[in-house]
């Protein structure tokens, strides 16, 4: 069921692009492959930047409702929900997108491998309808032709450590996948002042001072962006280099989208800020109206004049 419902479209995809491309370059295909998934997936990242962004922007609030609670964990749950339900804030919204990018990974490496094994698997593993067209039709006849390279220059099919030594390139791949890896979840990372490493939190907490939870889950991310660069390294460096290429062009896709993304949010907070400073004073509500200081004092009552000239007559 896997293989029918995830791997095979996966695989299918990049065999189009790869039959179709002028000259069938495999990684020029898996290149523009990458790029045809994370457009698809724009939508779903976009959402999942939205709940990042909230997050970073509710921890002042999240902080005075730890100090409201008082210790009272229930207490402290039920406000913090209520606030996720007024803002719009699902904890777990960058779960699915996760979920994703494993299955297409995986999917990806089980096609791969497939076509590694045997290249007349490009055929053979493919659809009926795509399985007429031109070029696959001379993969069937001539699987030799099958061109595993990026250009000549890579061979995808092989790792950085291998049986056959270190491969230069396929090392440059991992390198620049876990670096983009890095910029990736640093462009995410609220910059603040006040912030204290996760090793200090813990001292301090050996020490008798207990620790905010916001704070050590601020510490836990600022940690993870060198932890996971150095998972996806691990990950790649054993496994064909078209996964590190595929990885390092799916991370360069996100940073932009990321960029643009970010953009649009300080664009929007930029124009709210102008519709408040351009209110008009005549529609503010009579309650936001502060008396100011400069004000004049209220005028006397004025005399009667007959009342004045009675009295002088007496």
């Amino acid at each position: 069921m896997f293989t029918h419902l995830i791997v095979q479209p996966i695989f299918n995809l990049l065999v189009l692009i790869y039959a179709l491309m002028p000259g069938h370059n495999f990684g020029l295909s898996l290149i523009i492959f990458t790029i045809v998934i994370r457009l698809l997936m724009w939508p779903l990242v976009k959402r999942q930047l939205r709940q990042t962004k909230l997050m970073r922007k509710m921890q002042p609030e999240l902080k005075r409702i730890k100090r409201e609670a008082k210790g009272d964990k229930q207490k402290e749950s039920l406000m913090m929900m209520e606030l996720y339900k007024e803002r719009g804030v699902n904890p777990l919204g960058t779960i699915p997108i996760l979920i994703v990018h494993l299955l297409i990974l995986i999917g990806l490496y089980s096609g791969l491998r497939r076509v590694i094994d045997d290249p007349k698997n490009m055929f053979d593993f493919a659809y009926p309808a795509l399985q007429h067209l031109g070029w696959m039709q001379h993969i069937a006849h001539h699987p030799k032709d099958f061109d595993e390279t990026f250009f000549g220059v890579i061979d995808l099919t092989r790792s950085a450590f291998g049986p056959m030594g270190t491969y230069i390139p396929a090392l440059i791949l991992v390198i620049g996948s876990a670096a983009i890896q890095f910029l990736t979840s640093r462009q995410l990372m609220p910059v603040s002042k006040d912030s204290r490493k996760l090793r200090d939190i813990l001292k301090d907490a050996g020490n008798g001072t207990q620790a905010d939870q916001s704070e050590v889950n601020a510490a836990v991310g600022r940690s993870t962006q060198y932890i996971i660069p150095f998972m996806v390294f691990l990950f790649t460096v054993n496994l064909p280099s078209a996964l590190s290429l595929y990885w390092l062009t799916g991370g360069l896709v996100a940073y932009i989208q990321q960029s643009i993304a970010l953009r649009e949010d300080e664009e929007d907070m930029e124009k709210l800020a102008d519709v408040k400073s351009t209110k008009n004073v005549s529609e503010i509500p009579e309650a936001e109206i502060v008396s100011q200081p400069s004000q004049a004092k209220p005028k006397k009552p004025k005399t009667s004049k007959k009342k004045s000239t009675k009295r002088r007559k007496k």
